[in-house]
């Protein structure tokens, strides 16, 4: 018996050890190991993309970091409602495997488009005399205007990497996970989808590096096409997995429930989403975290980039760090989401696990500004040396890494487990509202607040407005952690009651 117990108690260990890092049931496989494809295949072209669209932004002649506000304040959001105009007249007409089909194909093609036809031609589909004539009216203090009309199609691929996280991610990839997938299906490999698809973004990372490296003595044209063939075969991929899923595996339509019609909750218009966020208390803070988040990363990474401009001017240079950036985030959020995203929401529960993405961004966000004052890159920030001015690039690579880490491992989870207590009608059009427009308000109002400094200051550089930002970004945060405390009396009590 003495020798028995401790080898029982040993495989009693090795067993909860086993269902922690592997709780996927055997007739679950079918469907995860594709779900698993997907999205770690649409996490590789976010990264791509994410890292392209700064690029070509902030690096473009004439053109500068102080567009990105413009971009994502005004271009953006306004795309994003005409996109949920035209997404929702689509949804009412098409099934909704052909609405992926019609919502996804079209970025793929944009995207081949820019890299083989757009981008080569750029200089000849530039309209410079007309550009220069705004200008010269305009004056220079808003020549970031000017700068989106000028390199018009590096601002139409910026939009269109900018929807993808959000259209093809969150709204294609997310809702058709949803609806093929039970609760207890999903709470088994959530997890662990999230934390797979990071290795995308780790092999994404070292590709962009490579080709930005190896090809930097040649035209950055060369290194746009190689990427843009990367994400067109991604593309192609995840509608070949999609097409085989509704074929072989499970057919989207035919996994809803008879009792629940479809048309019900997809005929929703944006207005009786907002109506329904105002009226609910819970919707409003969950609500307010996603835009506390969204505003207060965005004003850091603006000023971040314009620095990171300064010590990498060259477009290819640029683009190899964020490379190198993109890695060490997919690394991190493979690791935090495996050991440590679950098991802190397990073992602390849902309100410490929420409050950590804003103290960790609170921190790092206290870093960098730091920093940032203590050398004084007021003006010209050349001026303080060039070891100074990396020291500050590092410490704005720690704040995206930290960031975009904790949104994926916790924010994220936090912010879909707030939704379970909720009725089903507050989940439907709820989340739309929260999801689309809220994340998008987050991104466009930190902009616009970016873009009012600049009018009222009458500079054209966003280093002059950092004095201005430093308080906004504080009173996000704060706005966040209050939000956090507030819901956490409307969640904890229905969970515990749905617990039991």
């Amino acid at each position: 018996m003495d020798t028995i117990e401790p080898v029982e108690k040993s495989e009693g260990e090795f067993s909860k050890w086993r269902l922690r890092l592997w709780p996927i049931h055997r007739n679950e496989a079918k469907k995860f190991f594709p779900l698993w494809l997907m999205k770690c295949a649409m996490s590789f072209v976010f990264t791509i993309l994410h890292a392209t669209k700064d690029t070509v932004i902030v690096t473009s002649v004439g053109g500068g970091v102080e567009s990105i506000p413009v971009l994502k304040g005004g271009f953006v959001l306004l795309f994003s409602f005409v996109f949920i105009l035209v997404y929702s007249k689509l949804s009412n007409h098409l099934s909704r495997t052909n609405l992926f089909y019609a919502t996804f194909i079209p970025f793929i093609i944009f995207f081949a488009l820019y890299g083989f036809v757009l981008y080569p031609n750029r200089e000849l589909l530039t309209p410079t005399e007309s550009a220069d004539w705004l200008l010269s009216h305009l004056g220079q203090g808003r020549a970031h205007w000017v700068m989106c009309y000028r390199h018009w199609i590096d601002s139409i691929f910026f939009l269109m990497a900018e929807l993808w996280g959000a259209v093809v991610i969150v709204l294609l990839f997310w809702g058709y996970a949803n609806r093929i997938n039970t609760v207890r299906e999903a709470s088994r490999s959530y997890t662990l989808l999230s934390a797979g698809s990071h290795i995308g973004v780790i092999i994404a990372g070292p590709l962009i590096w490579h080709f930005s490296s190896a090809l930097a003595g040649e035209q950055f044209g060369v290194t746009i096409q190689y990427l843009m063939t990367m994400v067109t075969g991604a593309g192609l991929l995840i509608l070949g997995v999609y097409w085989w899923m509704n074929r072989y595996t499970v057919h989207e339509e035919a996994s809803q429930d008879p009792a629940k019609p479809v048309k019900a909750t997809t005929k929703l218009s944006l207005w009786d989403s907002l109506k329904h966020l105002a009226k609910s208390p819970s919707l409003r803070y969950i609500a307010l975290m996603v835009i506390g988040y969204s505003a207060s990363v965005n004003m850091v990474e603006v000023v971040w980039k314009a620095t990171l401009k300064l010590q990498y001017p060259n477009s290819s240079d640029y683009q190899a760090f964020m490379g190198i950036v993109s890695s060490i985030v997919g690394v991190v959020s493979f690791i935090i989401a495996l050991f440590v995203g679950g098991n802190v929401i397990r073992k602390f529960g849902w309100y410490v696990g929420a409050l950590l993405t804003p103290m960790v961004l609170g921190i790092v966000s206290i870093l960098f500004l730091t920093v940032y004052f203590f050398y004084d890159f007021t003006g010209i920030p050349l001026q303080t040396g060039t070891t100074a001015l990396m020291l500050l690039v590092v410490c704005g690579a720690i704040h995206g890494v930290a960031c975009k880490s904790m949104k994926y491992c916790l924010f994220d989870p936090t912010k879909e487990m707030a939704y379970i207590p909720l009725d089903e009608e507050s989940k439907v059009k709820g989340k739309a509202a929260v999801d689309v427009v809220a994340s998008r308000f987050g991104k466009s109002g930190s902009s616009w607040i970016q873009i009012a400094f600049m009018e009222i200051a009458g500079v054209s550089s966003v280093f002059s407005i950092v004095p201005l930002l430093a308080p906004c970004i504080l009173i996000g945060v704060i706005g966040w952690f209050i939000s956090v405390r507030n819901l956490n009396r409307n969640f904890t009590a229905p969970a515990k009651q749905s617990s039991n």
